[in-house]
């Protein structure tokens, strides 16, 4: 104890200003300084994943620590000086049952959770809000096709950020969806290949050009989820980053009509290039 007192002390020395209560807090929605582990979680989906991946750490620790005690008991007991007449036996049907079954278990015990972990993110319930995310060279483009518009997201710069927003992850056009809903993601690339990735809400599936992704969330609290593309697209890979705002659904109702309005797609005229404009 009086050890390990020393090495937190030492660490606290060489890193100035850190708290070790701290360091095992997950961010919510963004990343936070030495964080260890997955951000919180924000829809049900993400509350399986840490859950599925705490129950593996466990296993795979009790697994590693029996292993361990086996080999520590083996150099103990079983060396030329301990043992100088070892064991001349070649069988034994209890240990080879327990060494053939125990493992099956263990297997058993992974693959029930994992399929239904599976099955829980691939099978899309009833949306009640569907969403288009297109991946472009290098910013997002995302269409309501039940409420007719769509606009692009860029990266804010770091003269365009308010101080409350996150470096390389503040966009100019957030995707707003209402919570507690079913949303489901439409994703595919213009271009290259891309991913779009919410950490948060345990979501990340690839944007190929010529194929349509789907995946879904379901947030359950509102504030501001950031992501970012997680496929290395090109040069500007790293400044693609994604924003979700998930607020009440009268904020929603508002904001919906407000996008209607701002950012309605007229199919009469031939589609303009945003970036270009800008």
């Amino acid at each position: 104890m009086l050890v390990l007192k020393r090495l937190a002390a030492l660490a606290a020395a060489v890193i100035p200003g850190l708290s070790w209560g701290d360091v095992a807090l997950a961010g919510s929605g963004q990343p936070s300084p030495w964080q260890l582990g997955f951000q919180q979680a924000a829809t049900p989906v993400m509350e399986n994943i840490i859950w599925f991946h705490d129950f593996l750490l466990y296993l795979t620790a009790a697994i590693t620590i029996f292993v361990l005690v086996l080999l520590v008991i083996v150099i103990v007991r079983f060396n030329a000086r301990a043992n100088p007449t070892p064991s001349r036996t070649t069988h034994n049907t209890l240990i080879e049952v327990v060494w053939t079954l125990v493992p099956v278990l263990i297997l058993v015990a992974v693959a029930v959770p994992s399929f239904k972990l599976l099955f829980l993110e691939l099978t899309i319930p009833p949306a009640d809000v569907t969403v288009k995310a297109t991946g472009k060279q290098w910013y997002w483009s995302y269409s309501y096709p039940d409420a007719k518009f769509e606009f692009d997201s860029l990266m804010l710069k770091d003269n365009e950020r308010k101080a409350d927003q996150p470096r390389l992850l503040a966009v100019d056009n957030e995707l707003v969806v209402p919570v507690n809903k079913v949303i489901r993601v439409q994703v595919i690339g213009s271009d290259v290949i891309h991913a779009f990735a919410v950490p948060s809400f345990g979501v990340k599936i690839d944007a190929i050009p010529g194929r349509l992704n789907e995946t879904w969330f379901k947030a359950t609290r509102e504030g501001v989820y950031y992501g970012q593309c997680s496929e290395l697209c090109g040069r500007d890979h790293a400044y693609m980053p994604i924003a979700v705002r998930v607020v009440s659904d009268r904020d929603y109702t508002a904001w919906l009509d407000q996008a209607k309005k701002k950012y309605a797609t007229d199919d009469s005229r031939p589609a303009t290039n945003v970036i270009a404009a800008k």
